[in-house]
């Protein structure tokens, strides 16, 4: 039985992380369709919108609650978060709630003292609940997107992959959440085999997208990108084998964490780039930034496995 506080801290963090995955996530399909898809867009957009809002009351309640590993880890916000949101906004027209960013980066941890619990508790329950409700809906939403793409009746600027990909994300996410409300004790560690499956996996195929966008005649970073995708690909198997307990999770756990490192690293400097005009590519900068963070966050659980493993 998940303790209060580790419910409402645990609860918190993971939407900090998924809550704002989720928003771009929309914010990526709303700006793929085209002009003659229109309800997609406005659906795409209202989901934005809709997880914006529940990112704001997220936000106001982790002031003091949330752990300073989680806000220094690079998955809450990076460097560039707000420079990518401000270009893409440009690129697109799309109003991205930047205060959010602002404010988020400003988050500190410290202990419950200052909060009323019981309170606190309720409020954890009901922002649950419109976590699971908004991505139950969003799951649906990229369900019939992806049905349409992959029988021709849509066109998208998205790989059908891509759509695939943030579908299986929005599907963990919410079995997170909804474990969380049914009060399950998570031991991350004990999850090292299903996680580092899961994540090698997302790993490996935003290699494949970044590959996969940038212009034609950026051969070494197409080539470092490649050789990411295959690495991935390798450690996605090994996690597996893992799993069947054909190999030592502490070994693919510590493979895992030197490539994540490597990609996290390759993943800085191209989104800078892109920030900076320097990468010739047609990957929105929110992109790089997106999965900059996503890596971030796999470091940390990373980082925890390792330390459950020695």
């Amino acid at each position: 039985m998940l303790s209060s506080n580790k419910f409402i801290r645990q609860s918190l963090e993971l939407h900090l992380f998924f809550a704002r995955i989720m928003k771009e996530h929309s914010f990526f399909l709303e700006i793929g369709f085209t002009p003659k898809n229109s309800n997609y867009i406005d659906e795409a957009d209202a989901f934005r919108m809709g997880f914006d809002n529940l990112l704001y009351d997220v936000i106001t309640m982790s002031e003091g609650v949330v752990s300073s590993d989680v806000l220094q880890s690079g998955e809450v916000v990076t460097p560039f978060t707000l420079e990518a949101e401000k270009a893409s906004a440009y690129f697109t027209g799309v109003k991205i709630a930047t205060d959010l960013t602002k404010v988020e980066a400003e988050l500190m941890s410290s202990s419950f003292s200052r909060h009323n619990h019981e309170e606190l508790e309720k409020k954890v329950f009901a922002i649950n609940n419109r976590a699971m409700e908004l991505t139950r809906g969003l799951i649906r939403f990229k369900t019939v997107l992806l049905s349409e793409v992959l029988s021709c009746r849509i066109f998208t600027v998205n790989y059908p992959l891509l759509i695939d990909h943030i579908l299986r994300e929005a599907k963990f996410y919410f079995m997170l959440v909804q474990r969380l409300q049914n009060r399950e004790e998570i031991h991350i560690e004990r999850e090292a085999y299903e996680q580092e499956t899961f994540w090698n996996r997302i790993m490996a195929e935003h290699s494949k997208f970044i590959r996969g966008l940038l212009d034609p005649t950026e051969d070494e970073l197409i080539n470092t990108a490649n050789n990411f995708g295959h690495q991935f690909d390798i450690l996605t198997r090994e996690a597996k084998e893992a799993m069947n307990q054909s190999i030592p999770i502490s070994k693919v756990t510590d493979e895992s964490l030197e490539a994540t490192k490597s990609i996290r690293s390759f993943k800085a400097q191209g989104t800078q780039g892109l920030v900076e005009c320097k990468i010739k590519s047609i990957i929105i900068p929110l992109l790089g930034d997106h999965t900059l963070r996503e890596a971030s966050h796999y470091l940390r659980l990373l980082k925890i496995f390792r330390k459950a493993e020695d």
